[in-house]
């Protein structure tokens, strides 16, 4: 009982720092003016951002549940030749950065802007949010349903729709809620594609006379859009049924002459996401070096810089991390369930967010630390958090209590039986967890573009800046290079998973685009 008021006691302290970048900019909107603030946020600008915000976040949500969904469907019920192969590469995607897939399309057709621009290379990238959790609920969906409603005369068509789709639609709803949130959120794709949203509102508020005011209430509505999100994908998750334990017989009917187009069907979206950037980068890449020798040792700094940023973050997140999913996993209380229930509203911060609110409060409270690099490894920190807690209480769950059990029964004291059994056991998922809150952190961008010290450089800053001045051939080794440290790593997870078997998690965003 001890140890589990010591977690509690550790995890509110973690989640008394995710939530500080919010409660600092509610703080900053109560203390201003009311009569300076709410014209800022009553202005028809704000409400401007916001409508092409949450329009562009619910059109990416209904086309990637439509996609999604039928690439699940595809890959469930139909006979498909290597079909783990195709899993996986429908998963690819999510190994993408989003601006990088942005960035490359401007390379091929630079007239590629506007709102539809940007809904289509959100869409592409989120894809994989509701393919893989609609696939993983098709597999564990009994099968007997189906042939019970065919012998009784239903179409295939109407089989599905009458069974399997009242089984699915929570997956598929969580997840395209979950890709319509990571587009509210987006700040390089609507940057590249020149579409105002609250992401790039907040970037034109800091850099034009750097206006906290109105950056921080801007901050504050995209928050609450955000949260809203989360709550309602939280709400529809919990009817998402158990997916871990398959049916004995998934029913699987023969492709015939229809294979080739569920084939194309399935790999469009990582072919569109990445195949095609990526071959315009690499002739990009190839261009330049005919042209001008890349800046070889500027990449391999600014590579440099960013794994061991992301690493340290990777690192940190998991520590502040283990007390919430420790005690959610071994010690369930409605206070487990409120602390990783807040764990999980932090996950709705955007990184712009995040990065506005830490420059505000490193100025006000410590000025000495505003652009420094423990400031910035702090904000890849907080981001990342929200997205470990659920890997680090996954492989602590893993692990039976009775090992724990069987080890005090021995006579060791409880935190040397948790090293010599769970710990040692859940070792490799906790180090997955770390990996993909480093990849997370290794992507970030809008956090960085506030955050960075002046002088230091990463990927994506790198890639940015270059952008920035159309300089897309000296740009393109940068895009490869970030590109090739975030996906290695997010494919590796994501390839065990497929080779196990098992369902990937995706309300951990950090695997994500």
């Amino acid at each position: 009982m001890g140890g589990a008021r010591v977690l509690a006691m550790l995890g509110t302290l973690a989640v008394a720092l995710l939530a500080a970048p919010v409660v600092y900019l509610v703080v900053r909107a109560l203390g201003a003016d009311p009569l300076a603030s709410l014209p800022l946020v009553l202005r028809p600008r704000t409400g401007a951002l916001l409508l092409t915000s949450l329009g562009l976040a619910l059109l990416v949500a209904l086309a990637v549940g439509a996609l999604g969904t039928l690439q699940a469907l595809l890959l469930a019920r139909l006979r498909l030749p290597a079909p783990r192969v195709l899993l996986a590469l429908a998963a690819l995607p999510l190994a993408m950065p989003s601006y990088v897939a942005a960035f490359g399309w401007l390379g091929l057709v630079p007239s590629m802007q506007g709102f539809w621009a940007a809904w289509l290379q959100l869409t592409i990238v989120s894809t994989p949010y509701v393919t893989l959790p609609v696939y993983a609920a098709l597999r564990s969906a009994p099968a007997g349903l189906e042939i019970a409603a065919r012998s009784l005369g239903r179409g295939p068509i109407a089989a599905l729709r009458q069974v399997t789709w009242p089984i699915v639609r929570p997956a598929a709803t969580a997840g395209a809620l979950l890709a319509g949130l990571y587009a509210l959120a987006d700040f390089g794709v609507v940057s590249l594609m020149r579409v105002e949203t609250l992401s790039t509102g907040i970037a034109r508020a800091m850099g034009a006379g750097f206006d906290r005011s109105y950056a921080a209430l801007l901050g504050l509505v995209l928050v609450a859009a955000a949260i809203a999100l989360v709550l309602l994908e939280q709400r529809v998750r919990r009817a998402v049924p158990a997916a871990r334990v398959r049916s004995a017989a998934p029913l699987r009917l023969g492709a015939g002459r229809w294979a080739p187009l569920a084939i194309a069907t399935v790999l469009i979206t990582p072919l569109v996401a990445i195949g095609v950037p990526v071959a315009t980068l690499v002739a990009r890449a190839l261009h330049a070096q005919a042209v001008r020798s890349i800046e070889w040792a500027e990449l391999l700094q600014t590579a440099g810089t960013s794994v061991s940023l992301a690493l340290v973050a990777g690192i940190l997140a998991i520590l502040l991390a283990a007390p919430i999913s420790l005690l959610a996993a071994r010690h369930p209380s409605p206070v487990s369930r409120t602390l990783e229930g807040a764990a999980t509203i932090a996950h709705a911060l955007p990184g712009i967010v995040v990065g506005l609110s830490l420059v505000f409060l490193s100025l006000a409270l410590v000025p000495w630390a505003y652009q420094t690099i423990g400031v910035l490894i702090a904000a890849y920190a907080l981001l990342a958090t929200p997205r470990a807690v659920g890997g680090v209480r996954a492989a602590i769950e893993r692990v039976p209590v009775r090992y724990e059990q069987l080890a005090r029964s021995l006579g060791r004291r409880p935190a040397r039986a948790f090293s010599s059994t769970t710990g040692r056991i859940a070792i490799g998922g906790v180090g997955v967890a770390a990996l993909l809150a480093a990849v997370a952190a290794l992507k970030e961008l809008p956090a960085t573009l506030l955050l960075r010290p002046t002088g230091v450089d990463t990927l994506a800053t790198a890639l940015w800046a270059r952008t920035d001045v159309s300089e897309y051939g000296a740009a393109a080794p940068f895009a490869l290079v970030l590109v090739a440290c975030a996906a290695v790593p997010a494919m590796l997870v994501l390839a065990t998973a497929v080779e196990r078997d098992q369902d990937i998690d995706l309300t951990d965003r950090s695997a994500a685009p």
